[in-house]
């Protein structure tokens, strides 16, 4: 097994009501003047944004906002942003939402924290930040993990390039309240969406092409379990708290670097090929990769079989007999019926994708990095096979 660092320095503040802490936290970390950091107007409308602000200036603490944050968040307001902190001389962010606002928060801590670089070089790899704004956030979607993790993904709606940024401990945030309750008033398809971005976490580090460790394994395996298991009440009852919670600490550890311990740092493919499909076409990310999943999994198990034979008998008790192919093959599909079951697609059609073969080949252009790159350590993806699989989950 591999050599692994393991290190999740967040304070997590979990449950009802914790929101109405924000203020005393922010004041512990040592913010002076805070940036609340959100989305769309829905954040106003809830009342949640005037809890907050409420919150701070009890504590006496000097705000400004901005919100506008879209899914696959945008490199131009991350540039806002950052003129913004710098402008009102901010010295703490606040990410009120999901991941987008999380990863836009982070970038704009990049960027005013590093004056000297353009942010976009931190996504592009052609700078390494050396800092950034410490950071805060209030959970509201569960899906991204980013509020426990080091990683931001920011789009430049210019290039249509989606990329991630920066890779570092400086990114990560000081405090992440997650109060289950603010995730209710989510649209269906929304909290369906995250639950599969909290497999695909998960996933994405499960399959490796190496000897693992039986105890991550196991954990990897209940996460899936409770996250499939929550995802189906959640049809049914979208303000079950515990559903909510067991969901939304779940994405949390699925990204927080927990079930990558000993191997090897994951995958990623599908990923790395949902981030075009976003950076061109701005497909919600959950989804865009259920609909790429199911195709790489069929293009690659072979290469090892026995653990996506693994998966299917500990994820979902589907007997092993001595044909691992016929067992993995089962697991992929009993994956993509749980897709269905949840009402997210499983191909770009589903995904209201019809793509021309030309289509196509940019994407994997684009993915490869013009034929520069591979992706993926299961099995090593080219331009050929990336182009391949897009074909298959059409």
């Amino acid at each position: 097994m591999r050599n692994f660092e393991y290190y999740t320095p967040t304070q997590v503040v979990f449950g009802k009501d914790t929101h109405l802490q924000t203020g005393s936290l922010l004041k512990k970390y040592g913010a002076k003047k805070v940036l609340i950091h959100y989305g769309g107007q829905s954040a106003v409308r809830s009342g949640l944004i005037d809890e907050i602000t409420s919150n701070l200036r009890e504590s006496d603490l000097e705000y400004v906002t901005l919100g506008g944050v879209v899914p696959n968040p945008h490199l131009s307001k991350v540039r806002e942003g950052i003129e913004l902190c710098r402008k009102e001389n901010v010295d703490f962010i606040l990410a009120v939402g999901g991941g987008s606002v999380i990863d836009s928060s982070k970038a704009i801590g990049y960027g005013v924290a590093n004056p000297d670089n353009d942010v976009w070089d931190f996504c592009l790899k052609k700078a390494v930040p050396t800092g950034c704004l410490p950071i805060g956030v209030i959970l509201t979607i569960a899906a991204s993990g980013s509020e426990m993790s080091s990683s931001s993904v920011i789009t430049n709606e210019e290039t249509k390039e989606k990329r991630g940024c920066a890779k570092t401990d400086y990114c990560r945030p000081k405090f992440a309240i997650l109060n289950p309750r603010l995730t209710y008033t989510l649209p269906q398809y929304q909290t369906e969406s995250g639950c599969v971005d909290i497999l695909m976490h998960t996933m994405e580090r499960y399959f490796v092409n190496i000897e693992t460790m039986e105890i991550t394994d196991s954990i990897s395996e209940a996460l899936m379990q409770t996250v499939i298991y929550n995802a189906r009440i959640l049809m049914k009852e979208p303000e079950n708290y515990s559903a909510r919670a067991e969901i939304m600490w779940a994405g949390s550890l699925s990204h927080n670097g927990l079930t990558g311990c000993g191997t090897g740092g994951g995958d990623w493919a599908c990923h790395q090929l949902e981030h075009e499909l976003g950076g061109v076409y701005n497909v919600t990310h959950g989804a865009g990769l259920a609909a790429i999943w199911g195709s790489w999994a069929r293009y690659v198990y072979e290469v090892n079989p026995e653990r996506f034979a693994q998966f299917a008998t500990n994820v979902f008790d589907i007997p092993c007999g001595t044909d691992y192919k016929e067992t993995a093959l089962a697991g992929i599909v009993a994956m993509e019926n749980f897709f269905r079951s949840v009402e997210i697609p499983t191909s770009l059609h589903e995904l209201g994708l019809d793509l021309t073969d030309q289509q196509i080949h940019d994407l994997a252009f684009k993915c490869s990095f013009e034929d520069t790159r591979t992706i993926g350590v299961f099995k090593q993806l080219n331009m050929r096979d990336m182009e391949k699989i897009y074909l298959m989950a059409r």
